[in-house]
């Protein structure tokens, strides 16, 4: 390669960091964080912090990113639903022949991410994932849309589609079928509850000194810790 073709590289290496750093964050009026009146439970604050999210309207507030880790060891991440918060931890379901369902089969920890961009508010939880039971799991997959479970029942997620007219007769298959068995369940969905033994949340600044707060869990419960931004 010449220098011409790399001083060109370099100078688009540039420009689009030069981009980047001109997108403005955290431009709008932030609501503030009161770490004092925090309160002893994470899972009051989350649901607060949620309802402020619902009520102002923000898109797909309940979204939340789960990354995991697969046999190799090698970082996985997808964006899921929340599907229930209580003091036993925080809900997701998915197919158990999935990616996600085989890598917390080997490696039952994971790690949940939620963002509301326009409140500059990140809560983040590791912790470790349990199945729940077949009466769980059943009801679950029965709450989801008949197209939703058709799918499921296919068990084919995040293989290689080389014909979408053969996805699209195995669904119309499979929803004849739910058709004629509206009670139908696939054994392998699941509900998962990830129990954190942390629970971080992270309030933004416009000043970019922002404010973090953790839960650690502890033989009595909660410890709270504020953290350096």
């Amino acid at each position: 390669m010449g220098d011409g073709e790399q001083g060109g590289e370099g100078r688009e290496v540039r420009e689009v960091r030069g981009w980047l750093r001109s997108i403005e964050v955290f431009a709008g009026p932030l609501p503030g964080f009161a770490t004092e009146r925090a309160p002893e439970d994470p899972v009051r604050l989350f649901l607060s912090w949620l309802s402020d999210a619902v009520a102002d309207g923000l898109r797909d507030p309940h979204a939340m990113t789960l990354s995991t880790v697969d046999e190799a060891g090698d970082p996985d991440a997808r964006i899921l639903i929340l599907k229930g918060v209580s003091a036993s931890g925080w809900q997701f379901a998915g197919h158990g022949f999935s990616p996600k369902g085989r890598q917390l089969a080997v490696h039952p920890r994971a790690a949940l991410t939620f963002y509301w961009p326009e409140h500059g508010r990140q809560v983040r939880l590791r912790g470790h994932v349990t199945p729940g039971t077949a009466r769980e799991n059943a009801e679950d997959f029965l709450a989801r849309s008949a197209t939703a479970r058709a799918e499921a029942l296919l068990a084919r997620q995040s293989q290689y589609l080389v014909d979408t007219a053969e996805r699209d007769q195995a669904l119309e298959k499979a929803l004849a079928t739910l058709g004629r068995e509206p009670s139908l369940v696939d054994s392998a969905w699941t509900l998962y509850t990830l129990s954190p033994g942390e629970v971080e949340f992270w309030q933004a600044s416009a000043t970019r000194v922002h404010t973090r707060l953790r839960y650690e869990r502890s033989r009595n419960g909660w410890d709270r810790f504020l953290l350096w931004s």
